[in-house]
């Protein structure tokens, strides 16, 4: 607080005037503190420039040819992973042979038997095809249930070709997109290949005669699985 007179205190240690209003008394913005004038910085030296041939930066610069094409961002590059890709393993309770319900896919709810795991581990079945309609298919077994009811297809030879690679598409020649493709004469319905129906005739045969055998068991891969209202599934026996 600044200093002030007794007169122009309200009370002990509380002035009537303000800050402002003592400065402004007290004339203090008249004193000059340093009455010596600054003396003007001399002018450095400027370098001498290089000529513009040694510039090789600058000719550089002005030369290049202008792109009109810059990365809107940089794109961070991923890490190569240092773990190996493994198949995963398969659960003690899918065995080949096992029934299995799908909860996925186009044949959500269909009885399907378990033939083999892939290199991929994805799991390789079938319904058969001509009890259900289910064909040689790969479905994770994230989305099935195993049922205790197997099916022996000790007798099924499988084809080495079954695999993995067997299930990439082919390719097809790029649709022209006019009219006369899809609704016109010469339009063509998408047809299975021969071969893979070939395949499927071979694997059902051993299978639809070992389920046969059993009783009731064809009626049972041919239904489909379904919750009815106040079913809770995880107390259910499969």
């Amino acid at each position: 607080m600044a200093k002030s007179a007794h007169k122009n205190q309200l009370a002990p240690g509380i002035s009537r005037l303000s800050r402002s209003k003592v400065f402004s008394k007290r004339a203090a913005y008249k004193i000059v503190k340093d009455g010596k004038a600054k003396v003007a910085e001399t002018e450095k030296p400027k370098k001498a420039e290089a000529p513009v041939s040694e510039r090789s930066d600058l000719v550089k610069a002005l030369t290049a040819e202008s792109n009109s094409v810059y990365p809107v961002s940089t794109i961070p590059k991923s890490k190569a992973g240092r773990k190996a890709i493994r198949a995963p393993k398969l659960r003690q309770s899918i065995t080949p042979g096992t029934v299995l319900i799908l909860l996925a896919g186009r044949f959500r709810g269909k009885r399907v038997v378990f033939l083999k795991q892939l290199k991929s581990g994805l799991l390789l079945i079938t319904g058969p095809f001509k009890i259900n309609g289910v064909p040689l298919r790969r479905v994770n077994q994230a989305y099935v249930v195993a049922t205790s009811t197997k099916v022996d297809i000790s007798g099924v030879k499988l084809d080495a070709k079954v695999s993995d690679e067997y299930f990439k598409g082919e390719k097809e020649a790029k649709p022209k997109g006019d009219e006369e493709e899809f609704f016109g004469k010469d339009a063509k319905k998408k047809e299975h290949p021969a071969h893979k129906i070939a395949d499927q005739k071979v694997v059902d045969k051993e299978i639809v005669a070992a389920v046969a055998k059993v009783p009731f068991l064809a009626s049972y891969l041919a239904s489909s699985f379904s919750l009815s209202k106040g079913q809770a599934p995880h107390t259910l026996k499969f």
